[in-house]
């Protein structure tokens, strides 16, 4: 899936630069980060992941900052029951610092709604932080109608990441739910430039080929054998290099939707570049 392939481009880029680790980790606090007060001063923080990659690439990000976790795994009670990653950060002095530094808590160890500037007052800042709002909390859905969402735990926070995108025009909405916030975008212009800020590119290839191949296999097609779509696209005036991608389909298979047709394409030989 889209969203699964992101995640694992993102999470396999290492920020080099001691700022873009601070602004990465904030970001993941800031979309999928719990804080617990526990009194006398004691603080405890929590980052929930949706893969085993995230949940790495945050505990080496944390250890390269000076803040050992511990990470811990669960099954969700509800929908797929799938596995789900915990990070646990136990507080002291010298981690509650490089936090209050990360923009994650303020001076007297409170939770911030969102960074200050300063968090993000570099081009690379920028870009690590939407790494870190991507893989704490972002989903993508596409090709046809293509959907970016970076989910938040608060208003301020989307607003906040609407604020960056905007700094390299890209245009960001912001919704407010009962308990969380999102910020989104629309259409592959718009989600391709906030991606490649976050050094997504081979992503942003995927998700523009499998436009390509959806703008000429319609949406009343389905579902559909190989020879169906192929007749199809040559009934759109498809180019010949989307009719030589779907002539690689199995012959005997029978698709649902154009997921179908790309996890298909996947699976044989290297894809053919546009």
């Amino acid at each position: 899936m889209l969203s699964e392939d992101l995640r694992n481009e993102l999470a396999a880029i290492a920020p080099q630069r001691g700022c873009c680790r601070l602004a990465e980790v904030s970001a993941l606090f800031h979309s999928a980060g719990s804080i617990h007060l526990r009194g006398r001063g004691l603080v405890g923080l929590h980052l929930d992941l949706v893969s085993s990659a995230v949940a790495r690439r945050a505990f080496s990000l944390l250890r390269e900052l000076g803040i050992a976790s511990e990470i811990r795994t669960y099954r969700r009670r509800a929908f797929d029951r799938s596995a789900r990653y915990q990070l646990h950060v136990s507080g002291g002095e010298r981690r509650l610092a490089t936090l209050v530094e990360a923009g994650v808590l303020d001076s007297r160890h409170a939770p911030l709604t969102r960074p200050p500037r300063r968090v993000v007052g570099r081009g690379c800042c920028r870009g690590a932080y939407v790494r870190g709002a991507l893989l704490g909390g972002g989903s993508l859905s596409g090709p046809r109608s293509p959907h970016l969402e970076l989910r938040t735990s608060s208003l301020e926070g989307a607003r906040f990441l609407q604020s960056i995108a905007a700094v390299d025009e890209v245009k960001l909405g912001v919704l407010d739910r009962e308990r969380h916030a999102l910020a989104y975008a629309k259409g592959i212009e718009a989600i391709g430039a906030l991606l490649l800020t976050a050094g997504a590119a081979d992503t942003v290839l995927v998700l523009e080929e499998r436009a390509v191949i959806a703008s000429y296999l319609g949406k009343e097609v389905w579902p559909a054998a190989s020879q169906a779509l192929i007749a199809k696209a040559h009934e759109l005036g498809a180019p010949d290099a989307v009719i030589e991608q779907l002539e690689r389909l199995p012959q005997s298979a029978v698709f649902d939707n154009v997921q179908g047709v790309w996890q298909a394409l996947q699976g044989g030989t290297e894809a053919h570049r546009f």
